[in-house]
C-alpha cells in the first residue's frame, strides 16, 4: 500500500501554496502520492489543459506520485439537488473535474454523490432522501459516457450527508450503474459515527477504489465534526481489522491521509509529517 496525502492539509483549503511547493513538501515528509483539490487556486475549473499539464510535470518533478484528485465543491453545488440549474453546474463542474483528472494522469476522482442536507450550513436546503437517491443517480448517468471516454473513475465517497449511511446501501447504488467506472472512494473515518469501518470494507469489496484514511472518537453512541482527531492513532478506528479487511478484498493500492483538524488549520507541515509518520507504523504493523 501506499501513503498518500489529501492536498487539504500541505496546501491549504483554497490552493494557498503552489501545488509544486506542496508536492514537495509531501515528499519530504515522507508521502509516495499527494491528493491534489481541485475546485480552486491553481486547479480552478477553468484552467486549461496547457496549465494542468504543468503542473503535473511540476509534481512528477518533485518525485510523487498523484493518487487521485479530490474537491469541496460539492457542499455548495450538488449533484443531488432539486434545483435543476444548480444540479446542472455540479454535473459540468463534475465534467472538468474528469477532464483536469486525464491531462493530470489521474484515473480517480472523488464525488460526494448526494446530500440530504449539509449539517454545518443551514442555508442548504434539507432534500428527500428518496428525491436526493434518483437526482443523484441521473447526474452520474449523465457523466458516465465521458468518464467512460477518459478512463477516469468517478469514485463516490462516504460522507456526513445522510445519504448512502450503511454499506448495503452503498453498495445497491454503486451496482446500479453497472460500470466499471463507478466505484467507491472509502472514508475509513466518515463511517465510525454509526459503524465498524472493517463491516463495511467487507460489504464493497472489488468496489473499493480508493481509500482515506483519518481517525474519529465516538461520544455516547455518536459525536460530532469536533470528533474526528489529529491523529491516527487516536480514535475507534480497529486498525489491525481495517488492514485485514483491505487485505481479504484484496485492496493494496493508495491509503490517502485526509487528517483535516488542528489548531493551526491548514496547511500544517508538523502535523502531516506526523501523520505520515504514524501511516508508516500502521503498514509496518498491518499492511
Amino acid at each position: 500500500m501506499k501513503k498518500s496525502v489529501n492536498g487539504w492539509m500541505v496546501g491549504g483549503f483554497g490552493g494557498e501554496v503552489p501545488l509544486a511547493e506542496a508536492a514537495k513538501t509531501a515528499k519530504d515528509l515522507g508521502y509516495d502520492a499527494i491528493e491534489p483539490c481541485f475546485g480552486a487556486g491553481e486547479l480552478a475549473p477553468d484552467a486549461s489543459d496547457a496549465a494542468l499539464a504543468k503542473l503535473r510535470t511540476g509534481i512528477e518533478k518533485a518525485g510523487i506520485e498523484i493518487a487521485s484528485l479530490a474537491t469541496g465543491y460539492y457542499w455548495g453545488k450538488s449533484l443531488s439537488s432539486t434545483d435543476e440549474s444548480e444540479r446542472g453546474e455540479a454535473v459540468a463542474f463534475t465534467e472538468a473535474y474528469l477532464k483536469a483528472a486525464r491531462v493530470l494522469g489521474v484515473d480517480a476522482v472523488l464525488v460526494v454523490p448526494g446530500s440530504v442536507d449539509v449539517a454545518w450550513d443551514p442555508a442548504r436546503p434539507v432534500v428527500p432522501v428518496k428525491q436526493a437517491y434518483a437526482q443523484s443517480q441521473r447526474s452520474i448517468q449523465a457523466l458516465m459516457p465521458l468518464a467512460e471516454q477518459l478512463g477516469v473513475t468517478i469514485s463516490v465517497e462516504n460522507v456526513w450527508s445522510k445519504f448512502l449511511t450503511g454499506p448495503f446501501e452503498y453498495a445497491a447504488f454503486i451496482d446500479s450503474f453497472q460500470s466499471p467506472y463507478v466505484k467507491a472512494y472509502f472514508d475509513v473515518g466518515n463511517c465510525l459515527i454509526n459503524g465498524y469501518s472493517e463491516h463495511w470494507i467487507e460489504v464493497l469489496g472489488s468496489r473499493i477504489k480508493r481509500v482515506h484514511v483519518k481517525n474519529f472518537r465516538r461520544r455516547e453512541g455518536g459525536g460530532t465534526l469536533a470528533d474526528f482527531t489529529t491523529s491516527l492513532l487516536d480514535g475507534d478506528a480497529n486498525w489491525p481489522a481495517i488492514f485485514s479487511a483491505l487485505k481479504t478484498i484484496g485492496y493494496d493500492g493508495y491509503l490517502t491521509a485526509e487528517v483535516i483538524v488542528g489548531e493551526t488549520g491548514m496547511p500544517n507541515a508538523e502535523q502531516s509529517g506526523r501523520v505520515c509518520g504514524e501511516m508508516k507504523q500502521l503498514i509496518a504493523q498491518y499492511g
